[in-house]
Parts: C-alpha cells; sequence; structure tokens
C-alpha cells in the first residue's frame, strides 16, 4: 500500500505540474514575440514607425479630465480637479477613438477621409497668430511646371525705401566690438525648394495669383536680405541659389510632387560641408492675398511670416519648440506679424518637407503675393532681430563663446 501510495503522490505531482510548463512555454513564446515585435519596429523605414507625435495624436482623441480619472484612482486627491461639466470615462469610447480616429462630436474627422478634397481644408492650427482661423490658412504653390517657367517681365526698385536706409546708417555708427559674432562660421542655412515664387507689384501686368513667378525677381532676394540682416547681428549666414525649378524642368519631374525631393540633396549636401550649420531655414512665399499677408506696425506695412511643420517628419517635436519660440519672441518686439504655427501633412501631401534634416529645420512663408519687397525686406529684418536674440541666448546658456 505504501509503494501505491508513493506512486499515486508522484502522479499527481507530475499532474499538477503540467499547468506550470504550458505556462513555462506561453511565457517564453511571449518573450520571443516581444523582441520580434520590438525588431520589426527597429528596422522598419522611419515614416512607418511610431513616433511620439503618433502617441500623441493618439492621446489627443482623449479628454483631459480622463487623465485625471485614471490618475484618481491611485490618489483620491486628484478627484478634487475634475471640472464641472466632468463624465466619467467609458472604455468603449476611448476605445473606439484610438482605433478610428473618429470623434463623435466632430464630423470633420469622417468627412476629411470620405469627402475627395476635403483634407485640404482640414488642417491644424498648433499656435494661432492674430487673425489665422481655418480661412486663411497657408496654400502652396501648385501651378503647372510650364507656368512656373515661362518668361515675364519683372521690375524691382533699386534703392531700398528711406526709412530703410537710415536704419543701416543707424547700425554702422554703432560700436561694432560690442555686438557677439560667430566671426568666420556660417551656422543659418537658407534655401528656397519654390525658388521662382514672385510678387504680384513686380509683376507688371500679371495680376493672375496662379503666375506669380519669376526666374530672378522672386522669394530668393528675400533670403539675400534675410542673410544680410542676420550677419549684421553676429550670426553668420549661408545662403544657397540653386535653380530647384530648372532642376525640375532637366529631370522631367513635377512641380507639386518632386519640388522638395529636387531639393533635399542640396541641403543634404550643405550640411555635410559644413558641420558648423544648425538651423535650415526654405522660405516660400505664400499664396493669400494681401489682406491676410499683410501687418501695419507703427505706420509701416510688413509681409506678414508663417512657420509650417511637417507632421511626418521624425524632428517635429524640436522643430515645433524652434518654430513655437520664435513666433512669441515675435509677438513680444512685433505683435501681430507672425501669422502662428502650422501643421502640415497627411494623405496627398509631402508631410517631411526637408524638415528630417535637422532639429532646427523650419519652412517659413514670407507674405503672399501681393506684398512687395519693401514690406518684405521688413520682415526679413524683425525675423533677423528676434532670431539673433534667439541664437545668442541659446549661446549664453550653452556657455558658448
Amino acid at each position: 500500500m505504501k509503494k501505491q501510495t508513493k506512486k499515486t503522490t508522484i502522479h499527481e505531482f507530475v499532474h499538477k505540474t503540467k499547468p506550470w510548463y504550458r505556462n513555462g512555454s506561453v511565457l517564453i513564446l511571449s518573450i520571443a514575440a516581444l523582441f520580434i515585435f520590438i525588431g520589426v519596429l527597429t528596422t522598419i523605414q522611419p515614416a512607418y514607425r511610431l513616433s511620439s507625435s503618433t502617441i500623441n495624436e493618439w492621446t489627443r482623441q482623449i479628454k483631459g479630465s480622463s487623465f485625471l480619472y485614471l490618475v484618481g484612482m491611485e490618489n483620491r486627491a486628484f478627484e478634487s480637479a475634475y471640472p464641472d461639466d466632468y463624465q466619467p470615462l467609458h472604455t468603449s469610447d476611448v476605445a473606439f477613438r484610438l482605433t478610428t480616429s473618429l470623434k463623435p462630436e466632430d464630423p470633420r474627422s469622417l468627412l476629411g477621409k470620405e469627402l475627395p478634397g476635403f483634407q485640404q481644408f482640414d488642417r491644424e492650427i498648433l499656435v494661432a497668430g492674430e487673425g489665422t482661423n481655418y480661412t486663411n490658412l497657408t496654400v502652396e504653390s501648385s501651378a503647372p511646371l510650364d507656368v512656373v517657367l515661362k518668361e515675364r517681365e519683372a521690375s524691382l526698385p533699386e534703392e531700398q525705401d528711406k526709412e530703410t536706409e537710415e536704419n543701416e546708417g543707424e547700425k554702422e555708427e554703432e560700436d561694432s566690438s560690442s555686438q557677439p559674432t560667430t566671426g568666420d562660421r556660417k551656422v543659418v542655412f537658407i534655401y528656397n525648394t519654390h525658388n521662382r515664387e514672385s510678387f504680384l507689384p513686380h509683376l507688371p501686368g500679371v495680376d493672375n495669383p496662379d503666375e506669380a513667378f519669376h526666374a530672378e525677381v522672386n522669394i530668393t532676394k528675400v533670403s539675400d536680405e534675410l542673410k544680410k540682416r542676420l550677419e549684421e547681428h553676429g550670426v553668420g549666414t549661408q545662403v544657397d541659389h540653386t535653380d530647384n525649378t530648372g532642376e525640375l524642368q532637366e529631370k522631367g519631374w513635377d512641380y507639386t510632387a518632386d519640388s522638395y525631393r529636387a531639393s533635399k540633396p542640396v541641403v543634404e549636401a550643405a550640411l555635410a560641408g559644413n558641420k558648423d550649420l544648425q538651423f535650415v531655414f526654405d522660405l516660400h512665399r505664400d499664396s493669400m492675398g494681401r489682406d491676410v499677408t499683410t501687418k501695419q506696425i507703427d505706420g509701416k506695412d510688413f509681409a506678414k511670416i508663417m512657420f509650417v511643420l511637417g507632421s511626418e517628419n521624425k524632428h517635429f517635436e524640436k522643430n515645433l519648440q524652434l518654430a513655437n519660440k520664435l513666433h512669441h519672441l515675435m509677438e513680444e518686439k512685433y505683435p501681430g506679424l507672425s501669422r502662428g504655427v502650422e501643421k502640415y501633412g497627411g494623405p496627398g501631401r509631402n508631410g517631411v518637407y526637408n524638415q528630417d534634416v535637422s532639429e532646427n529645420a523650419l519652412t517659413i512663408e514670407f507674405g503672399g503675393v501681393d506684398n512687395n519687397m519693401d514690406e518684405l525686406y521688413r520682415s526679413a529684418a524683425a525675423l533677423a532681430e528676434v532670431f539673433s536674440d534667439y541664437y545668442w541666448d541659446a549661446e549664453k546658456v550653452q556657455g558658448n563663446p
């Protein structure tokens, strides 16, 4: 009987341990699956990876009070912070928002996916400047290449206005020894993807905004002026004059679809050839009218500025920090000059705009088709002043000479 009892006990023991082995197998398989999943996430192309911006977009579907509810489950003190209109968290609602990206209270989240062309107007304002709303956001140049390349007459004032000349004279009299400088180092790189974007006041006989293009009198003049002004503040600047539009013609590429594809090698070559470059600015001209793109400050007209960020570039958060800082600094010195910060991306759009080349890369819209060079130059001087303040403050914080 003792032997039989012993055998029964061992049998029972083995029988009872089977679930443990099964659980162990599940644990091993789970760990293996986790490593495989992590491997896939780290090897796929950056455009398809989960980024903090993607997670941020998911969490934007959840109300802030819902996070208070989750924290309140652990610490009752947070329950006192619930808003008056607070409603308990419904997991089914959260799951629906996260899995579909649809907001029951916002029909745009559904219409934007179903109506052709609707998403062109379903944009996102990250920081709203004076007068900026969803009806007057930036409009990117999208003319056929033959229209962009067409030869047109153009006029350009030989001299800047008297106000600009007086300011230059005053600056020359200032003691240059007190001005910090980067010396021979070029720390800012400026280029123009749509380099032939021009302005109607300088195109006699042209009144169609879709035809505001010229080979010489165009946004590159503003880039040169911004460089000049930045260097007056001691910030070494490099400007690229590549005719990206001409490159499109030579390669048989499309103006709308391939402009950034043509300009990216230019930026990459500049960064590879000069390790001192820290900031990359792509200057454009908006297609909106004068009422949207002009601001009068102290009796003088300025071309308003808009910062545009590609939502799908890997440096989105860092670029947003820079744009946000420049916007608020501009608001302090030139209230109303900045139109704000806009996020641009989604189906049918580039979504990167070469901003993946640097953590300090911005697309900057200067004025619109109805602005003239005097207004644009004033804005270039204002941005140079604001940016140089930002740059030298950052240098002091970092302890750089």
